[in-house]
């Protein structure tokens, strides 16, 4: 986007290709989604959509979920299908969660109000006066009763339409595991302007994704684009060090041959997670952010098995995605390609189950038990893909386990974090980390700033800061 304003740009990838948590990885011919294993925002008027159709490149091949997700609450009653019909999914939450319509209509008229407040392209948090009257010119009649629910949590929601009882149990069970799955936190930690947005993603008109050939064809497509726009890509240029000289930033770090680079720059746009912030810039690094992001916490790390079986050991009309209320290690979300999708030869599946899990109790083990509770730890999850799926051990062609510590090397991120900040109420929206650093010419956007984490909120925490950039700079042709 910043060069197709004219803006010289140069994008500095540590890794080997583009994507990070969204990126892929190679066992002989099986492709496996690395962290994501979806997309939101592809369809017409979908932030995705609207982004690839301004950079003038085709959107990526996908096709919807449907059902979105299946979730086993391994409560002896049949899961709960999540599909993409509005209808269909009112019929499927009246037969499960009986007496619950209050707060679904309720999350929906939350939802409807955010969405086009979202639409209107506001500037959360602000931090200066532009950004504050970008906020308010998005506000409308409905933003302001929603408004009152800033503090509120999704377990409040539930209070305030009766749904918080000894019989609405298994709706809140279900609801703590959709709702961990994209804001790492449960009902009465996430909040409500945040989770009713979330629980309405798979709904036509909107909806969930399956990209054809693995989640590195959105990174794919983005590349293309920069190219085209007249920008550089750089891989394997780890970034080390930022520092405000004078005027402008210099960026310096080294390349995977051992070459130090240095780059200088007017404007430095920072998708790496905050908690970098303070090795990149030292002596420079705001108080005020520092204090910050300890106040925050640790992100999630997790434990992902990435596992191949025979289409034909799976159960028929298998779904793309399920999640299962398990004990040890955690609950388990599931990714299994389709038949002819590119990630495995036809005839076979690429299983990938994950479970979020503390972070860096993993880095405090020896050898010895790392490795012991590495195996521990696969066998738990292959306990509960046996149950969910039938999948026994002869069943696997191949299999190994990812923990923070492979995420550490794979992406980078510190102890191995999957995803941004929790989204609770004092984390998100006018209390979140913002786009506008304290120092000037540095920018952020990733899955820790506003909107959140996946795909589409990362694309539109990047969208954000470049129109804050754009106002700042007021001038044409400085590099960024």
């Amino acid at each position: 986007m910043l060069a197709r304003h004219g803006r010289t740009v140069q994008l500095l990838e540590a890794h080997h290709q583009s994507g990070g948590c969204a990126g892929t990885f190679c066992r002989g011919p099986y492709t496996f989604d690395a962290g994501a294993t979806q997309v939101a925002g592809l369809e017409l008027g979908g932030s995705h959509q609207r982004l690839f159709a301004e950079l003038g490149v085709p959107l990526p091949a996908a096709s919807p979920l449907d059902p979105g997700c299946v979730v086993d609450l391994n409560d002896g009653h049949p899961p709960v299908q999540i599909w993409r019909d509005p209808e269909r999914w009112r019929q499927e939450r009246q037969q499960q969660f009986p007496n619950s319509e209050r707060f679904w209509q309720l999350c929906a008229a939350i939802h409807q109000s955010n969405w086009s407040f979202a639409g209107r392209r506001p500037v959360l948090p602000p931090r200066n006066g532009w950004d504050l009257g970008q906020l308010l010119q998005a506000l409308g009649p409905g933003n302001l009763a929603s408004g009152l629910l800033t503090t509120a949590t999704m377990a409040d929601l539930l209070r305030l339409c009766g749904c918080s009882g000894e019989r609405h149990q298994r709706l809140r069970r279900f609801l703590d595991l959709q709702l961990k799955l994209y804001s790492q936190e449960p009902a009465d930690r996430t909040a409500a302007l945040y989770g009713v947005t979330v629980l309405s993603m798979v709904q036509a008109p909107l909806g969930l994704w399956h990209l054809h050939g693995s989640m590195q064809e959105l990174s794919r497509t983005l590349e293309s684009a920069l190219q085209q726009a007249g920008g550089s890509l750089l891989l394997r240029h780890r970034v080390e060090q930022l520092q405000r000289r004078e005027d402008h930033w210099c960026v310096a770090g080294t390349t995977s041959r051992g070459q130090q680079f240095v780059h200088h720059a007017q404007d430095v746009v920072c998708t790496l997670p905050p908690q970098t912030l303070p090795a990149l810039l030292g002596e420079q690094m705001p108080q005020g952010l520092a204090r910050r992001l300890q106040q925050l916490g640790d992100p999630s790390g997790a434990l992902v098995l990435y596992g191949v079986v025979k289409r034909d050991q799976l159960p028929a009309d298998c779904p793309s995605h399920l999640q299962l209320d398990w004990q040890q290690p955690g609950s388990l979300f599931v990714s299994i390609s389709q038949d002819g999708d590119g990630r495995a030869p036809r005839g076979e599946a690429t299983v990938i189950a994950s479970v979020f899990t503390t972070a860096r109790p993993w880095f405090e083990l020896d050898r010895d038990a790392y490795q012991t509770a590495k195996a521990k730890a696969q066998g738990a999850i292959e306990a509960g893909l046996a149950q969910l799926l039938g999948l026994q051990p002869q069943h696997w062609l191949q299999r190994e386990l990812a923990t923070p510590r492979g995420f550490q090397r794979w992406t980078g991120r510190p102890f191995g974090f999957v995803g941004g900040i929790g989204q609770a109420p004092d984390r998100f929206g006018p209390f979140g980390l913002a786009s506008r650093s304290p120092l000037p010419g540095l920018w952020l956007c990733g899955d820790a700033i506003y909107p959140g984490e996946g795909t589409a909120g990362v694309s539109l925490s990047a969208e954000m800061a470049v129109r804050q950039l754009l106002q700042a700079q007021r001038k044409p042709g400085r590099a960024a």
